[in-house]
């Protein structure tokens, strides 16, 4: 990527192409890769802290941040067409999901589940702070399909679909979370690029996404150290001094007023020569660039 080196969204860059696809990709994968429907049925939803956190964490993730702002071009209010675009989609599929997940939930033990949810969180910050570690986890869906697996109670089991509206519209304002968080990044993306460390936004978050599990096993502080660590990443990802690449460009033309100053480049002081200088045979000479 241009300015940031996210493993998990350099990956899908080689394999989609395309800022808007990889925005879609990257957004849409907890719901192909059945992170969310393992959320749901473990519990991640059950608080408004909950929420907040698969929206922030799982959808408007880093890699969800970075493609935003090191891959999209244009305007920021074509920026938040496109997030919009990717993003209604992206809500109604959760909504479904999170309908179908107490179905799934009469036919697994949720307590062998809900330590298969913390493992495949814990892949994915491993994953996003480090593409060397990356390579030697396996894929989430892979985690997903195992925790099914190994939790799976055919005993008197029936498949039989459950309707839990409440259940649906948690799973909704978590997607919407995100949708919004991605909303927020790219109409305040040209301040953003110039102040945010995205690679220290990538670290931090991954840190931040490591301590989900705890909200998932109910352990002390899970409900909030995540959404704290989060907070501080931001806080410290950002950089007021930091300025544009561009806007720190040597100037390559002298003052109108200026004679005989050099130029500046990567090889060392130029010489420039102004109109009014005369050459040998008495005629004005032609300024030249040094790149001309």
């Amino acid at each position: 990527m241009s300015t940031s080196q996210h493993p998990i969204a350099l990956e899908l860059e080689r394999r989609v192409g395309g800022a808007t696809k990889l925005l879609a990709t990257v957004m849409f994968l907890p719901l192909l890769d059945g992170i969310f429907p393992a959320l749901v049925l473990a519990g991640a939803l059950d608080t408004t802290a909950g929420i907040l956190q698969v929206g922030l964490l799982v959808f408007g993730g880093s890699a969800t941040v970075a493609v935003i702002l090191a891959e999209m071009d244009g305007t920021p209010r074509s920026q938040a067409k496109t997030v919009l675009l990717v993003g209604i989609p992206l809500i109604i599929v959760a909504g479904i999901e999170a309908a179908l997940a107490p179905s799934i939930a009469e036919l697994v033990d949720l307590v062998i589940f809900e330590r298969f949810a913390a493992l495949v969180i814990l892949a994915i910050a491993a994953k996003t702070a480090s593409a060397t570690i990356g390579e030697y986890m396996p894929r989430p869906a892979v985690i997903v399909g195992l925790g099914l697996f190994a939790s799976l109670d055919p005993s008197g089991a029936e498949l039989v679909f459950v309707s839990d509206p409440e259940l649906v519209a948690r799973g909704v304002a978590a997607a919407g979370v995100g949708v919004g968080f991605a909303l927020l990044v790219a109409l305040f993306g040209p301040m953003l690029r110039s102040m945010v460390d995205l690679d220290r936004f990538r670290f931090g978050s991954a840190v931040a996404l490591g301590l989900l599990p705890l909200s998932l096993l109910d352990l002390p502080l899970g409900d909030l150290a995540p959404l704290a660590v989060l907070v501080l990443t931001a806080v410290f990802a950002l950089d007021p001094n930091a300025s544009n690449t561009l806007g720190d460009a040597p100037t390559t033309k002298s003052d109108s007023g200026a004679t005989g100053q050099a130029h500046v480049t990567d090889g060392g002081p130029e010489p420039v020569w102004d109109a009014d200088e005369e050459s040998e045979d008495g005629s004005a000479s032609e300024r030249r660039e040094p790149w001309l």
